[in-house]
Formats: structure tokens, sequence, C-alpha cells
């Protein structure tokens, strides 16, 4: 795994989740905060990495990753905020476009991208 890129840590997480045997299959029918919760609980996994897995990997329409830099700017940008709003702030922020806070993030993330002209805060 060192060999493919990834750091010592990654490496350690990857082989204590292939170590817990997880059915993936099996998290398409568990509900948003089940499937949540069985992702936080593995090792290197947060909620930022679960929420982005519901959303892409999973499908999943009301999923928002408040904790997404990018989403947080586009919102100060938006809503003309004087700063970038905190991960909690966002969240009650994007309570009224459940329950499609997905399509609202790629909304946030594509209106990020036209007013940055980048992807992700760190994009040249």
């Amino acid at each position: 795994m060192r060999a493919a890129g990834l750091s010592r840590p990654k490496a350690r997480y990857l082989r204590a989740i292939a170590a817990r045997g997880i059915d993936w299959s099996a998290l398409r029918d568990l509900s948003d905060d089940k499937a949540m919760a069985a992702l936080v609980a593995l090792p290197g996994i947060g909620v930022w990495t679960a929420e982005i897995y519901l959303k892409f990997a999973l499908g999943r329409a009301d999923v928002f990753a408040a904790g997404d830099l990018a989403l947080q700017e586009a919102a100060r940008l938006m809503y003309r905020l004087d700063e970038r709003p905190k991960e909690a702030s966002l969240r009650l922020l994007a309570q009224p476009w459940a329950p499609w806070r997905s399509v609202a993030a790629r909304g946030l993330w594509a209106y990020y991208r036209l007013e940055k002209g980048r992807q992700g805060l760190n994009a040249a």
C-alpha cells in the first residue's frame, strides 16, 4: 500500500477496515443514521468521510457534509456572510433543503467552482 502512495496511517486504517469484514452491500439497506453509525465506527472514518460515502457511493438524496470547507465557503458567498459558517451553523442553514440536501450540496459545489474558478479550497 505504501508503494501505491498511501501514508502509514491510511494503510493501517485500510487494513483495520478490511479486518472488520464489513458487508458493504448491507449498508444500502440501512437508514442514513444507521449507515453513518456503522461507517464512523470504523477506524479512520469520520463524519465527513461517511457523509461523502453515503452521498456518492450509496446515492443518498438527503446527506449534507456540513464539515466540507468548500460547502461552507459557497454558503458564505451565496448568503454574503462575513465569515464561513461553522459546521453546526451550516447544518441549521441546510435543514430547509431536506429531503434533498445532497442535491443542494452539488449545487453549492457548482456555485463554489463558478465563483472561485476551481474545484476545491486548495486547488489552483
